[in-house]
């Protein structure tokens, strides 16, 4: 676990955490490379980052203790971590974070969620880069986008094929792939009437 903002305060903490977090996965693709050539067993991560009022200090015991955050944001960051694996993706941040940094980084939004020991919903998204959207990611963003708000509009039909017209623009994109699956099962079995399109995260 990293925090970013404390014990000295500075306005552009989520950005810092986030250039981290897109730092830490470029050194990933670097190592998976390295551990393939030495026949070493791959190593993978995500990252889940979260903004909010924390507790900051020194915690424990006058034994045992350590200068760490705890709180509320702290577990909606862990649990965000962990969701990395239900999305096939590798850095995912809350709608706090992304609205300290959607000017200044590329994320789409990926789901609404409900965490578990939580009641209110929380939007999700994948932080992709730095910066503008890279050319290869440009008509997948836009696909996705359309294809996100069809699928919350509940025109699972429509929403299938403009997910699929994302995987033809980015092949092989999890998230599109997730969402396909998803679509299929509500033509199969619509949701009720008052369903809101947000998933429930049953695990930690």
């Amino acid at each position: 676990m990293a925090f970013f903002g404390a014990p000295i305060h500075y306005p552009d903490h989520a950005k810092e955490a986030c250039r981290c977090a897109l730092q830490s996965i470029e050194k990933l693709w670097q190592l998976q490379k390295e551990f393939k050539e030495q026949g070493l067993p791959e190593i993978d991560i995500g990252i889940g980052i979260n903004t909010s009022d924390m507790s900051v200090g020194n915690m424990g015991s006058d034994t045992v203790r350590s200068y760490t955050v705890m709180g509320d944001g702290v577990n909606l960051g862990s649990r965000l971590e962990g969701i990395n694996k239900e999305y096939g993706t590798r850095i995912i941040i809350s709608q706090f974070t992304y609205e300290d940094v959607k000017d200044s980084f590329t994320a789409r939004e990926v789901d609404w969620v409900r965490v578990k020991g939580k009641n209110e919903p929380v939007r999700i998204y994948e932080l992709i880069n730095e910066g503008k959207p890279k050319p290869d990611w440009r008509v997948c963003l836009e696909k996705f986008k359309q294809a996100f708000e069809l699928y919350h509009a509940r025109k699972f039909d429509e929403a299938k094929a403009c997910f699929a017209e994302d995987l033809a623009a980015r092949p092989n994109d999890p998230v599109s792939e997730l969402y396909i699956e998803r679509c299929d099962e509500y033509l199969n079995d619509m949701p009720p009437e008052n369903w809101d399109g947000v998933y429930v995260m049953k695990t930690k």
